[in-house]
């Protein structure tokens, strides 16, 4: 019965015109960045690690950017639940070539892995790469506490054929997926650049100039079945339309030395994000692991700035 009601009520929100939506979001930004302060200080320490060299007035001009892409995706995931396919259609402008790149190179019969980071607006991308590739398209996400609005979302997500895989349950079931696709190429799309659970597991290396964890599970899936890996890049182009760029970085992860492909994916995480630092997710918790002298066996590069 909870299920039922909160879809019904999602989708009644869902329904009201983008105008209102967007005053919603507008009025959701004012309580967030203003009134209650969601995560403020997290943001804002975020912004002081990553950019120590501008002002604290340009590091609010981002915060406040950054809150207002947070509220407009909220309200853009909402609106998705009732939308048409062809009012969806304009909403994720995907670049041909981009596309192209992809399925090219997954029809020459190679697995591709999509090393993606916490952009906006991850929702309607995802439905915007599954709508418009013509290959298989798996992707890993991490599953919301509420199982009634997980049950919700993953019906949304899934519209247009994506193939889900919960990250909690990914370790275990992708042997299951590879039987399952055997000798058929697809497109598995993860968020790489999440925080690991045991940071002594994790591959430690240089992100804005400070010791940080990085899983390690995309790099080694990768090498051990000579994947290729695309790393992607999405971002907003006006309020409520979405496109991505993506670059190819091997068509065979395994022959690169071990630790290069994280150290790329890095550094390109680190390049996009000062070219639109309002599009990251800065509430996310990057740096909640504190470098230990017991990682260096799984440090990448020379790190910097060690306490």
């Amino acid at each position: 019965m909870a299920y039922y009601l909160t879809y019904g009520l999602l989708y009644a929100c869902s329904l009201l015109p983008w105008a209102v939506m967007y005053a919603i979001s507008d009025f959701l930004f004012l309580l967030a960045y203003y009134a209650a302060g969601y995560r403020k200080k997290v943001v804002m320490a975020n912004l002081q690690r990553a950019f120590p060299e501008k002002t604290g007035a340009e590091r609010r001009a981002i915060a406040r950017r950054f809150y207002r892409n947070f509220t407009d995706t909220i309200v853009e995931t909402v609106k998705v639940i009732s939308m048409s396919d062809r009012q969806f259609a304009n909403r994720f402008v995907g670049k041909p070539e981009m596309i192209g790149l992809i399925e090219d190179a997954v029809r020459a019969g190679k697995t591709y892995q999509l090393h993606a980071m916490h952009n906006f607006n991850w929702e309607i991308v995802n439905l915007g790469l599954s709508k418009s590739l013509k290959v298989p398209f798996l992707g890993v996400y991490m599953p919301l506490r509420n199982r009634n609005l997980e049950r919700i979302f993953k019906k949304v997500r899934s519209r247009y054929g994506t193939i889900l895989v919960p990250a909690t349950q990914f370790r275990d079931r992708f042997s299951e997926i590879e039987k399952e696709y055997e000798g058929i190429p697809y497109a598995l799309a993860l968020v790489a650049d999440q925080s690991p659970g045991k940071p002594g597991d994790a591959s430690w290396l240089n992100f804005f100039d400070t010791p940080t964890a990085f899983v390690a599970g995309p790099e080694k899936a990768a090498r051990e079945r000579s994947l290729g890996v695309v790393f992607g890049n999405f971002y907003k182009v006006k309020r409520g339309y979405y496109t991505f760029d993506a670059v190819i970085a091997t068509e065979d992860a395994s022959l690169i030395d071990e630790g290069e492909l994280t150290i790329a994916y890095v550094r390109y995480v680190e390049a996009c994000i000062r070219k639109r630092p309002d599009n990251y997710l800065w509430s996310h918790r990057r740096w909640k692991h504190e470098y230990k002298p017991e990682y260096a066996g799984r440090v990448l590069e020379p790190l910097k700035n060690l306490s």
